[in-house]
């Protein structure tokens, strides 16, 4: 099975030690969004887990101890770094200390096993397509020599989303296509294998591969593994990633991100903490009488395990 530590929730940036913890008691249990008291037991051990996937937009807070999971586990890591300030980030480092943060981590893990996710695109007055082609060449500039791949993906139009930033300016299909082509053509320059997340379009002719970002061929290329040839569910509509079980939990980060799908409102994260006991089986709060804990299905993607 596929372990996900980051789609919920920014969990090495704002709760490495219970991570950390979790893996050395090699054990996670984790609620159901939909049904809080359903809690699954999942197994952190070599022989039950394939592959752990990192998703972040801050390394740093964990780097000193990261080696505690790579020295036993296959790992992939997925960092977030945009073009976008504290006005619409505001728990998130500046470009270029998420860059050296980036150069870091891929010295300490290899490039082959980083992915650098310029997502979400989205405009306003402020950031507009030439302003985001001109930022995103600058980083793939420094990024390129670092990263085994470039993921992008169109701001989804949800209602939360048109609540939290009513600033946002719907994406067009022609402004898709602009910043489509403009990427892939910055991509191109630097030698950068770039491809989109959910997204249905085909942007194939401007040199954008399909959008799979999660899959077992890049998991298995980047820690040498071999995988079955298992069909790709996707977590929703245009995504057509494997599936994997997340340990994180929703309305429990703290970077404020206006466009965040994962938090009701930003406020909701840093209340949640506030719950949060690093010494846990849970990420947030402990567990209760009326909660069930049940053993989740750990299928082995492995080729002979």
């Amino acid at each position: 099975m596929i372990i996900n530590t980051g789609g919920r929730t920014d969990t090495v940036q704002y709760y490495t030690d219970w991570l950390l913890q979790r893996f050395s008691e090699g054990y996670v249990i984790t609620k159901n969004p939909m049904f809080p008291s359903k809690v699954y037991r999942y197994e952190l051990t070599p022989d039950k887990v394939d592959c752990v996937v990192f998703c972040s937009k801050d390394y740093k807070p964990i780097l000193s101890r990261l080696h505690e999971i790579t020295d036993r586990f296959p790992t992939y890591f997925y960092y977030t770094i945009t073009a976008y300030g504290k006005e619409i980030e505001p728990g998130v480092p500046s470009i270029d200390e998420s860059m050296e943060t980036l150069i870091t981590l891929s010295k300490q893990v290899g490039k082959q096993r980083v992915a650098w996710r310029y997502d979400p695109v989205l405009l306003t007055k402020d950031y507009t397509i030439k302003r985001h082609l001109e930022t995103f060449e600058g980083m793939a500039g420094v990024l390129a020599p670092y990263i085994d791949r470039c993921v992008f993906g169109f701001v989804e139009m949800y209602k939360r989303l048109e609540d939290n930033m009513p600033e946002l300016i719907a994406l067009s299909e022609e402004d898709k296509e602009v910043l489509a082509q403009g990427l892939g053509a910055i991509a191109k320059k630097y030698d950068i294998f770039i491809q989109a997340c959910g997204i249905n379009g085909d942007f194939s002719r401007y040199g954008i591969h399909s959008s799979s970002c999660m899959t077992l061929d890049i998991f298995g290329s980047a820690n040498g593994l071999v995988f079955k040839d298992l069909k790709h569910k996707g977590a929703r509509k245009g995504c057509h990633c494997i599936e994997s079980r997340d340990i994180g939990a929703y309305d429990t980060c703290m970077n404020g991100c206006k466009y965040c799908y994962a938090n009701k409102t930003p406020q909701k994260g840093f209340e949640n903490f506030k719950l949060h006991d690093s010494a846990s089986s849970l990420l947030i709060g402990n567990l209760k009488d009326e909660d069930t804990v049940v053993q989740g299905v750990q299928k082995s993607f492995q080729k002979g395990k």
